[in-house]
Protein backbone atom coordinates (compact mmCIF):
# COMPACT_ATOMS: atom_id res chain seq x y z
CA UNK A 1 0.00 0.00 0.00
CA UNK A 2 1.12 3.59 -0.91
CA UNK A 3 2.32 6.15 2.17
CA UNK A 4 3.43 8.75 0.05
CA UNK A 5 3.35 10.39 -3.34
CA UNK A 6 5.58 12.84 -4.32
CA UNK A 7 4.22 15.83 -6.33
CA UNK A 8 5.84 17.45 -8.90
CA UNK A 9 5.32 21.48 -9.94
CA UNK A 10 7.21 22.64 -13.27
CA UNK A 11 8.01 26.89 -13.43
CA UNK A 12 9.09 27.30 -17.01
CA UNK A 13 12.77 28.09 -17.33
CA UNK A 14 13.29 27.72 -13.75
CA UNK A 15 11.55 31.14 -12.78
CA UNK A 16 9.46 30.88 -9.76
CA UNK A 17 7.02 34.34 -8.89
CA UNK A 18 7.14 34.58 -4.93
CA UNK A 19 3.48 35.14 -5.03
CA UNK A 20 2.84 31.91 -7.05
CA UNK A 21 5.38 30.10 -5.03
CA UNK A 22 3.33 31.34 -1.93
CA UNK A 23 0.18 30.63 -3.25
CA UNK A 24 0.83 26.76 -3.37
CA UNK A 25 2.92 26.56 -0.43
CA UNK A 26 -0.09 27.33 1.71
CA UNK A 27 -2.19 24.25 0.85
CA UNK A 28 1.28 22.09 0.77
CA UNK A 29 1.39 23.42 4.52
CA UNK A 30 -2.26 22.27 5.39
CA UNK A 31 -1.52 19.13 3.97
CA UNK A 32 0.91 18.24 6.63
CA UNK A 33 3.71 19.05 4.14
CA UNK A 34 6.98 20.92 5.75
CA UNK A 35 9.90 20.49 3.23
CA UNK A 36 10.28 20.60 -0.82
CA UNK A 37 13.03 19.90 -2.60
CA UNK A 38 13.69 21.65 -5.96
CA UNK A 39 14.29 18.90 -8.98
CA UNK A 40 17.16 18.69 -11.72
CA UNK A 41 15.02 19.90 -14.56
CA UNK A 42 14.50 23.76 -12.25
CA UNK A 43 11.33 22.08 -10.44
CA UNK A 44 9.76 21.99 -7.14
CA UNK A 45 9.23 18.70 -5.32
CA UNK A 46 7.01 17.22 -2.39
CA UNK A 47 6.12 14.23 -1.16
CA UNK A 48 2.84 14.09 0.13
CA UNK A 49 1.08 11.34 2.83
CA UNK A 50 -1.38 9.12 0.74
CA UNK A 51 -4.13 10.83 3.21
CA UNK A 52 -3.41 13.96 2.49
CA UNK A 53 -3.41 13.25 -1.33
CA UNK A 54 -7.25 14.44 -1.95
CA UNK A 55 -7.21 17.04 0.05
CA UNK A 56 -3.81 18.92 -1.53
CA UNK A 57 -4.97 18.20 -5.33
CA UNK A 58 -8.22 19.57 -5.14
CA UNK A 59 -6.80 22.82 -3.57
CA UNK A 60 -4.23 23.23 -5.93
CA UNK A 61 -6.88 22.55 -8.97
CA UNK A 62 -9.18 25.08 -7.36
CA UNK A 63 -5.89 27.59 -7.35
CA UNK A 64 -5.05 26.58 -11.12
CA UNK A 65 -2.08 25.09 -10.11
CA UNK A 66 -0.73 22.66 -12.98
CA UNK A 67 1.06 19.72 -10.97
CA UNK A 68 1.43 15.72 -11.29
CA UNK A 69 1.71 13.07 -9.11
CA UNK A 70 4.49 10.31 -9.21
CA UNK A 71 4.83 11.00 -13.15
CA UNK A 72 6.76 13.06 -15.44
CA UNK A 73 4.55 13.54 -18.46
CA UNK A 74 5.35 17.02 -18.67
CA UNK A 75 9.33 17.68 -18.23
CA UNK A 76 9.84 21.10 -17.22
CA UNK A 77 11.53 23.36 -19.73
CA UNK A 78 14.82 24.34 -18.41
CA UNK A 79 17.01 27.39 -18.57
CA UNK A 80 19.93 29.37 -18.02
CA UNK A 81 18.22 31.93 -17.28
CA UNK A 82 19.30 31.52 -13.68
CA UNK A 83 22.92 32.72 -14.79
CA UNK A 84 22.11 35.69 -16.83
CA UNK A 85 23.24 38.72 -15.62
CA UNK A 86 24.70 37.28 -12.72
CA UNK A 87 27.54 34.97 -14.40
CA UNK A 88 27.32 36.30 -17.99
CA UNK A 89 26.79 39.61 -19.38
CA UNK A 90 27.53 41.70 -22.30
CA UNK A 91 25.35 39.15 -24.19
CA UNK A 92 22.13 39.85 -26.59
CA UNK A 93 20.56 37.33 -24.24
CA UNK A 94 18.20 39.20 -21.96
CA UNK A 95 15.29 38.71 -19.24
CA UNK A 96 12.86 40.09 -22.02
CA UNK A 97 14.02 37.70 -24.66
CA UNK A 98 13.89 34.80 -22.37
CA UNK A 99 10.00 35.52 -20.58
CA UNK A 100 8.71 36.34 -24.49
CA UNK A 101 10.24 32.75 -25.37
CA UNK A 102 8.48 30.67 -22.26
CA UNK A 103 5.37 32.60 -23.06
CA UNK A 104 4.94 31.39 -26.32
CA UNK A 105 4.57 28.17 -25.18
CA UNK A 106 0.77 27.51 -25.68
CA UNK A 107 1.15 23.53 -25.26
CA UNK A 108 2.76 21.67 -22.15
CA UNK A 109 5.71 19.43 -24.08
CA UNK A 110 5.92 15.76 -23.43
CA UNK A 111 9.66 15.70 -24.17
CA UNK A 112 12.30 17.74 -22.84
CA UNK A 113 13.22 21.29 -23.96
CA UNK A 114 16.48 23.12 -22.45
CA UNK A 115 17.10 26.59 -23.60
CA UNK A 116 20.30 27.76 -23.02
CA UNK A 117 23.04 30.62 -23.67
CA UNK A 118 26.08 29.62 -25.34
CA UNK A 119 28.06 32.02 -23.10
CA UNK A 120 27.63 29.75 -19.99
CA UNK A 121 28.36 26.59 -18.14
CA UNK A 122 26.17 26.79 -15.44
CA UNK A 123 23.14 24.50 -16.83
CA UNK A 124 23.56 21.73 -19.20
CA UNK A 125 22.95 22.03 -23.29
CA UNK A 126 22.35 18.66 -24.10
CA UNK A 127 20.38 16.96 -21.49
CA UNK A 128 16.69 17.61 -23.50
CA UNK A 129 15.33 16.37 -26.49
CA UNK A 130 15.25 19.87 -27.98
CA UNK A 131 18.31 21.63 -26.91
CA UNK A 132 18.11 25.27 -28.41
CA UNK A 133 21.32 27.05 -27.85
CA UNK A 134 22.06 30.60 -28.96
CA UNK A 135 24.04 31.80 -31.46
CA UNK A 136 26.28 34.79 -31.86
CA UNK A 137 23.89 36.35 -34.18
CA UNK A 138 21.10 38.09 -32.23
CA UNK A 139 17.75 37.01 -31.42
CA UNK A 140 18.60 33.62 -33.90
CA UNK A 141 19.29 30.02 -32.46
CA UNK A 142 21.40 26.63 -32.67
CA UNK A 143 18.66 23.61 -32.26
CA UNK A 144 20.35 20.02 -30.97
CA UNK A 145 17.49 17.13 -31.32
CA UNK A 146 18.10 13.99 -29.44
CA UNK A 147 15.77 11.38 -30.70
CA UNK A 148 13.63 10.07 -27.11
CA UNK A 149 15.42 7.03 -25.83
CA UNK A 150 18.34 7.61 -27.43
CA UNK A 151 21.72 8.98 -27.95
CA UNK A 152 21.22 9.97 -31.84
CA UNK A 153 22.01 13.84 -31.96
CA UNK A 154 21.03 15.75 -34.86
CA UNK A 155 21.95 19.35 -35.52
CA UNK A 156 19.09 21.09 -37.09
CA UNK A 157 20.02 22.88 -40.56
CA UNK A 158 19.01 26.43 -39.95
CA UNK A 159 19.29 28.98 -36.83
CA UNK A 160 15.70 29.35 -35.80
CA UNK A 161 14.32 33.19 -34.70
CA UNK A 162 13.81 33.53 -31.18
CA UNK A 163 10.13 34.23 -31.04
CA UNK A 164 9.56 30.70 -33.24
CA UNK A 165 11.19 28.46 -30.78
CA UNK A 166 7.82 27.40 -29.38
CA UNK A 167 5.82 26.42 -32.27
CA UNK A 168 9.18 24.77 -34.30
CA UNK A 169 9.41 22.74 -30.88
CA UNK A 170 5.54 21.68 -30.84
CA UNK A 171 5.86 20.49 -34.67
CA UNK A 172 9.13 18.35 -33.95
CA UNK A 173 7.68 16.79 -31.35
CA UNK A 174 4.23 16.34 -32.79
CA UNK A 175 6.13 14.76 -35.89
CA UNK A 176 7.54 12.83 -33.22
CA UNK A 177 4.76 11.26 -31.69
CA UNK A 178 3.07 10.68 -35.39
CA UNK A 179 5.65 8.48 -36.18
CA UNK A 180 6.68 6.81 -33.44
CA UNK A 181 8.50 3.83 -34.84
CA UNK A 182 11.00 6.35 -36.67
CA UNK A 183 11.77 8.60 -34.28
CA UNK A 184 11.32 7.06 -30.91
CA UNK A 185 13.71 4.74 -29.21
CA UNK A 186 14.73 4.01 -32.35
CA UNK A 187 18.87 4.19 -33.01
CA UNK A 188 18.84 4.63 -36.31
CA UNK A 189 16.32 7.55 -36.12
CA UNK A 190 17.00 10.13 -39.54
CA UNK A 191 17.27 13.51 -38.62
CA UNK A 192 17.63 14.80 -42.00
CA UNK A 193 14.27 12.94 -42.28
CA UNK A 194 12.98 14.53 -39.52
CA UNK A 195 14.31 18.13 -40.87
CA UNK A 196 12.46 17.86 -43.97
CA UNK A 197 8.98 16.71 -42.52
CA UNK A 198 8.65 19.76 -40.23
CA UNK A 199 10.18 22.35 -43.03
CA UNK A 200 7.49 21.29 -45.30
CA UNK A 201 4.82 21.84 -42.44
CA UNK A 202 5.91 24.72 -40.82
CA UNK A 203 6.82 28.69 -41.54
CA UNK A 204 9.15 30.40 -39.12
CA UNK A 205 11.99 32.90 -39.80
CA UNK A 206 15.42 31.38 -40.21
CA UNK A 207 18.70 31.49 -41.08
CA UNK A 208 21.64 29.33 -42.44
CA UNK A 209 24.25 27.62 -40.07
CA UNK A 210 27.22 30.08 -40.47
CA UNK A 211 29.67 28.17 -38.85
CA UNK A 212 29.74 25.27 -36.01
CA UNK A 213 28.68 25.81 -32.43
CA UNK A 214 31.59 26.78 -29.99
CA UNK A 215 30.80 26.31 -26.63
CA UNK A 216 32.91 27.78 -23.98
CA UNK A 217 35.24 25.00 -21.10
CA UNK A 218 33.00 23.30 -18.33
CA UNK A 219 33.53 25.99 -15.42
CA UNK A 220 31.01 26.00 -12.81
CA UNK A 221 30.58 29.33 -11.08
CA UNK A 222 30.44 29.31 -7.34
CA UNK A 223 26.60 29.64 -6.55
CA UNK A 224 26.22 30.05 -3.43
CA UNK A 225 26.13 33.28 -0.86
CA UNK A 226 25.84 36.81 -1.42
CA UNK A 227 27.82 37.86 -4.60
CA UNK A 228 27.92 41.20 -6.06
CA UNK A 229 26.79 42.40 -9.72
CA UNK A 230 26.37 45.69 -10.71
CA UNK A 231 25.16 48.26 -8.16
CA UNK A 232 22.98 44.97 -6.26
CA UNK A 233 23.67 41.52 -5.10
CA UNK A 234 22.43 38.28 -5.37
CA UNK A 235 22.16 35.08 -3.19
CA UNK A 236 22.72 31.70 -3.55
CA UNK A 237 21.04 29.42 -1.47
CA UNK A 238 22.36 25.42 -1.04
CA UNK A 239 20.90 22.68 1.53
CA UNK A 240 23.37 19.88 1.87
CA UNK A 241 20.17 17.86 2.64
CA UNK A 242 18.40 18.97 -0.87
CA UNK A 243 15.40 20.40 1.64
CA UNK A 244 13.64 23.47 2.25
CA UNK A 245 11.57 24.21 4.83
CA UNK A 246 8.42 25.57 3.81
CA UNK A 247 8.81 28.23 7.03
CA UNK A 248 11.60 29.28 4.69
CA UNK A 249 10.68 29.57 1.65
CA UNK A 250 7.23 31.75 2.77
CA UNK A 251 9.59 33.96 4.98
CA UNK A 252 11.86 34.52 1.45
CA UNK A 253 8.63 35.49 -0.33
CA UNK A 254 7.17 37.54 1.83
CA UNK A 255 10.71 39.40 1.90
CA UNK A 256 11.05 39.79 -2.19
CA UNK A 257 7.81 40.63 -2.31
CA UNK A 258 8.03 43.28 0.46
CA UNK A 259 11.04 44.32 -1.46
CA UNK A 260 10.28 44.29 -5.17
CA UNK A 261 12.05 41.17 -6.00
CA UNK A 262 9.79 39.68 -8.65
CA UNK A 263 11.36 35.91 -8.81
CA UNK A 264 13.32 33.43 -7.49
CA UNK A 265 15.45 31.07 -9.60
CA UNK A 266 15.61 27.33 -9.46
CA UNK A 267 18.98 26.11 -10.92
CA UNK A 268 20.11 23.00 -11.85
CA UNK A 269 22.29 22.08 -9.04
CA UNK A 270 18.99 22.00 -7.36
CA UNK A 271 19.76 25.16 -5.71
CA UNK A 272 18.19 28.89 -5.57
CA UNK A 273 18.93 32.27 -6.86
CA UNK A 274 17.71 35.85 -5.67
CA UNK A 275 18.54 38.05 -7.69
CA UNK A 276 18.46 42.16 -7.46
CA UNK A 277 19.21 42.36 -3.92
CA UNK A 278 19.15 46.13 -2.98
CA UNK A 279 21.97 47.37 -0.50
CA UNK A 280 19.92 48.80 1.69
CA UNK A 281 17.91 45.78 2.37
CA UNK A 282 20.57 43.21 2.61
CA UNK A 283 20.31 43.16 5.94
CA UNK A 284 16.91 42.08 6.06
CA UNK A 285 17.91 39.10 3.99
CA UNK A 286 21.22 38.43 6.18
CA UNK A 287 18.09 38.21 9.27
CA UNK A 288 16.20 35.55 7.49
CA UNK A 289 19.11 32.99 6.68
CA UNK A 290 19.88 33.68 10.59
CA UNK A 291 16.53 33.00 11.76
CA UNK A 292 16.34 29.63 9.67
CA UNK A 293 19.81 28.52 10.45
CA UNK A 294 20.87 28.72 6.50
CA UNK A 295 24.22 28.43 5.86
CA UNK A 296 25.41 29.80 2.81
CA UNK A 297 29.12 28.93 2.28
CA UNK A 298 29.60 25.45 1.67
CA UNK A 299 33.14 24.10 0.14
CA UNK A 300 32.85 24.34 -3.66
CA UNK A 301 34.14 20.85 -3.93
CA UNK A 302 30.56 20.09 -2.37
CA UNK A 303 28.53 21.84 -4.65
CA UNK A 304 29.80 20.54 -8.27
CA UNK A 305 27.17 17.18 -7.84
CA UNK A 306 24.57 16.07 -8.87
CA UNK A 307 22.02 13.41 -7.85
CA UNK A 308 18.87 11.90 -9.22
CA UNK A 309 15.33 13.45 -8.03
CA UNK A 310 14.53 11.37 -5.08
CA UNK A 311 17.15 9.12 -4.59
CA UNK A 312 18.48 9.16 -0.83
CA UNK A 313 20.65 5.83 -1.59
CA UNK A 314 22.52 8.46 -4.43
CA UNK A 315 22.20 11.87 -1.55
CA UNK A 316 23.83 9.55 1.25
CA UNK A 317 26.43 8.20 -1.42
CA UNK A 318 27.46 11.91 -2.11
CA UNK A 319 27.85 12.99 1.13
CA UNK A 320 30.15 9.91 2.01
CA UNK A 321 32.60 10.45 -1.10
CA UNK A 322 32.55 14.56 -0.16
CA UNK A 323 34.33 13.96 3.18
CA UNK A 324 36.43 11.65 1.39
CA UNK A 325 37.86 13.78 -1.08
CA UNK A 326 37.78 16.77 1.84
CA UNK A 327 39.88 14.37 3.90
CA UNK A 328 42.36 14.05 1.12
CA UNK A 329 42.29 17.66 0.63
CA UNK A 330 41.32 17.12 -2.95
CA UNK A 331 40.97 19.64 -6.06
CA UNK A 332 38.01 19.61 -7.96
CA UNK A 333 37.81 22.30 -9.74
CA UNK A 334 36.88 22.14 -13.51
CA UNK A 335 34.87 19.10 -13.09
CA UNK A 336 31.37 17.46 -11.87
CA UNK A 337 30.06 14.91 -10.62
CA UNK A 338 26.97 12.69 -11.15
CA UNK A 339 25.23 10.08 -9.43
CA UNK A 340 23.63 7.63 -11.32
CA UNK A 341 21.60 5.18 -9.04
CA UNK A 342 18.52 4.11 -11.48
CA UNK A 343 18.97 2.86 -14.76
CA UNK A 344 18.28 5.40 -17.57
CA UNK A 345 18.11 8.03 -15.94
CA UNK A 346 20.19 11.24 -16.23
CA UNK A 347 22.55 13.32 -14.82
CA UNK A 348 25.08 16.30 -15.77
CA UNK A 349 28.35 15.40 -14.93
CA UNK A 350 31.79 15.15 -16.06
CA UNK A 351 32.67 11.63 -13.71
CA UNK A 352 29.48 9.43 -13.38
CA UNK A 353 29.18 6.90 -10.54
CA UNK A 354 26.55 4.32 -11.81
CA UNK A 355 25.15 1.86 -9.40
CA UNK A 356 24.30 -2.17 -10.82
CA UNK A 357 23.04 -4.75 -8.92
CA UNK A 358 25.25 -7.78 -8.02
CA UNK A 359 22.40 -10.55 -8.31
CA UNK A 360 18.83 -10.15 -9.64
CA UNK A 361 16.01 -11.73 -9.29
CA UNK A 362 12.87 -10.60 -11.37
CA UNK A 363 12.25 -7.05 -9.96
CA UNK A 364 14.61 -7.90 -6.83
CA UNK A 365 18.17 -6.79 -6.17
CA UNK A 366 20.74 -8.05 -3.75
CA UNK A 367 23.90 -6.25 -3.19
CA UNK A 368 25.19 -3.74 -5.58
CA UNK A 369 28.48 -2.49 -7.05
CA UNK A 370 29.63 0.53 -8.77
CA UNK A 371 31.09 1.83 -12.15
CA UNK A 372 32.96 5.13 -12.44
CA UNK A 373 33.00 6.38 -15.89
CA UNK A 374 34.11 10.20 -17.11
CA UNK A 375 33.44 11.68 -20.31
CA UNK A 376 35.32 12.99 -23.40
CA UNK A 377 38.11 15.52 -22.34
CA UNK A 378 35.98 15.48 -18.68
CA UNK A 379 33.53 17.56 -21.10
CA UNK A 380 30.19 16.99 -18.76
CA UNK A 381 28.26 18.30 -22.21
CA UNK A 382 29.53 15.18 -23.93
CA UNK A 383 27.71 12.40 -24.36
CA UNK A 384 30.78 10.16 -24.94
CA UNK A 385 31.42 8.20 -21.55
CA UNK A 386 34.44 5.90 -21.09
CA UNK A 387 35.05 3.57 -18.18
CA UNK A 388 37.51 4.45 -15.63
CA UNK A 389 36.77 1.25 -13.00
CA UNK A 390 34.40 -1.37 -12.91
CA UNK A 391 32.38 -3.43 -10.55
CA UNK A 392 33.77 -1.45 -7.17
CA UNK A 393 32.03 -2.01 -3.88
CA UNK A 394 30.93 1.13 -2.14
CA UNK A 395 34.16 1.24 0.06
CA UNK A 396 36.35 1.44 -2.73
CA UNK A 397 34.82 4.46 -4.44
CA UNK A 398 36.39 7.24 -2.39
CA UNK A 399 39.61 6.11 -3.35
CA UNK A 400 38.95 5.54 -7.23
CA UNK A 401 37.74 8.76 -7.14
CA UNK A 402 40.27 10.69 -5.64
CA UNK A 403 42.61 8.67 -8.21
CA UNK A 404 40.07 9.58 -10.97
CA UNK A 405 40.44 13.39 -10.08
CA UNK A 406 44.21 13.04 -10.09
CA UNK A 407 44.27 12.14 -13.61
CA UNK A 408 42.02 15.11 -14.17
CA UNK A 409 44.48 17.62 -12.82
CA UNK A 410 47.17 15.83 -14.40
CA UNK A 411 46.01 16.43 -17.86
CA UNK A 412 45.08 19.86 -17.44
CA UNK A 413 48.80 20.15 -17.69
CA UNK A 414 49.76 18.67 -20.36
CA UNK A 415 50.54 14.85 -19.50
CA UNK A 416 49.22 12.19 -21.83
CA UNK A 417 45.99 10.39 -20.97
CA UNK A 418 46.92 7.43 -22.50
CA UNK A 419 50.26 7.29 -20.26
CA UNK A 420 48.05 7.69 -16.94
CA UNK A 421 45.43 5.69 -17.45
CA UNK A 422 47.70 2.45 -18.28
CA UNK A 423 49.51 3.02 -14.94
CA UNK A 424 49.55 0.05 -12.60
CA UNK A 425 46.53 -0.06 -10.72
CA UNK A 426 46.65 0.93 -7.29
CA UNK A 427 47.29 -1.20 -3.59
CA UNK A 428 44.03 -0.57 -2.75
CA UNK A 429 42.02 -1.24 -6.12
CA UNK A 430 40.17 -4.93 -6.37
CA UNK A 431 41.18 -4.10 -9.70
CA UNK A 432 43.28 -6.57 -11.42
CA UNK A 433 45.26 -6.27 -14.35
CA UNK A 434 43.94 -8.71 -17.41
CA UNK A 435 44.45 -8.62 -21.03
CA UNK A 436 42.54 -6.41 -23.68
CA UNK A 437 40.30 -8.25 -25.77
CA UNK A 438 39.31 -6.63 -28.90
CA UNK A 439 35.37 -5.89 -28.92
CA UNK A 440 33.19 -5.88 -26.09
CA UNK A 441 29.31 -5.61 -26.14
CA UNK A 442 26.84 -3.34 -25.21
CA UNK A 443 23.30 -3.49 -25.01
CA UNK A 444 21.59 -1.03 -26.63
CA UNK A 445 18.51 -0.55 -24.37
CA UNK A 446 20.77 0.36 -20.98
CA UNK A 447 24.38 0.29 -22.31
CA UNK A 448 24.96 -2.18 -20.15
CA UNK A 449 28.84 -3.56 -20.74
CA UNK A 450 29.61 -7.65 -20.86
CA UNK A 451 33.38 -7.39 -21.23
CA UNK A 452 34.72 -10.97 -21.71
CA UNK A 453 38.05 -10.20 -19.87
CA UNK A 454 35.92 -9.50 -17.11
CA UNK A 455 32.86 -12.12 -17.37
CA UNK A 456 30.22 -12.08 -14.97
CA UNK A 457 31.31 -13.81 -11.80
CA UNK A 458 28.03 -12.93 -9.86
CA UNK A 459 25.93 -14.54 -12.60
CA UNK A 460 28.20 -17.78 -12.89
CA UNK A 461 30.30 -16.61 -16.28
CA UNK A 462 33.47 -17.10 -15.35
CA UNK A 463 36.48 -14.06 -16.89
CA UNK A 464 37.63 -15.37 -20.47
CA UNK A 465 33.99 -16.58 -21.72
CA UNK A 466 33.56 -14.94 -25.05
CA UNK A 467 30.42 -13.13 -26.10
CA UNK A 468 29.68 -16.14 -28.80
CA UNK A 469 29.78 -18.47 -26.45
CA UNK A 470 27.12 -17.35 -23.57
CA UNK A 471 23.84 -19.36 -23.94
CA UNK A 472 21.13 -18.47 -25.93
CA UNK A 473 19.36 -17.39 -22.49
CA UNK A 474 21.83 -15.03 -21.68
CA UNK A 475 19.90 -11.76 -21.37
CA UNK A 476 20.93 -8.37 -19.71
CA UNK A 477 22.06 -8.39 -15.82
CA UNK A 478 20.11 -4.68 -15.80
CA UNK A 479 17.46 -4.49 -18.02
CA UNK A 480 16.59 -8.28 -18.44
CA UNK A 481 16.70 -7.50 -22.74
CA UNK A 482 18.10 -10.80 -24.63
CA UNK A 483 21.26 -11.55 -25.93
CA UNK A 484 20.30 -10.58 -29.79
CA UNK A 485 20.02 -6.92 -28.83
CA UNK A 486 24.03 -6.42 -27.43
CA UNK A 487 25.84 -4.51 -30.20
CA UNK A 488 29.86 -4.82 -30.81
CA UNK A 489 31.74 -1.91 -29.66
CA UNK A 490 35.83 -1.97 -30.25
CA UNK A 491 37.18 -1.49 -27.00
CA UNK A 492 38.71 1.39 -27.98
CA UNK A 493 35.81 3.43 -28.77
CA UNK A 494 33.46 5.37 -26.67
CA UNK A 495 30.83 3.78 -24.84
CA UNK A 496 27.43 5.81 -25.61
CA UNK A 497 24.88 5.89 -22.43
Amino acid sequence: MRHTYTLKINFTGGIIPPGQLQNLLEPAYQAGVRYVRFGLRQQLLMDVLADDYDTLATALKERNIAFEFDTAQHPNIVSSYPAEDVFMTDNWLSEGIYKDIFDGFAYRPQLKVNISDNNQSFTPFFTGNFNWIASPQPHFWYLYVRFPKTNVLFAWKELVFSNDIPQVTEAIEKTIWQNREQFYANDQADGENLYRTVKRQTMYISKPVAGPLELPSFRLPYYEGFNRYGDKTWLGIYRRDEQFSIAFLNDVCKLCLQTKVGQICATPWKSLIVKGIEDKNRPMWDKVLTRHQINVRHAANELNWQVEDNAQDGLELKQQLVKHLDRNDMRTFGVCFGIQTRPKSEVFGSIIIRKKPMFRFGHYEIGHLYDILYTEDFNPNSRKLFVFERNLPKSYLGEQLRRICKTYLRTRIGQQTEELFTQPVEENSISAEVKTSVFIHQCKHCQTIYDATVGEPENGIVAGTAFADLPKSYVCPLCESPKGDFVAVEKTEQLVV
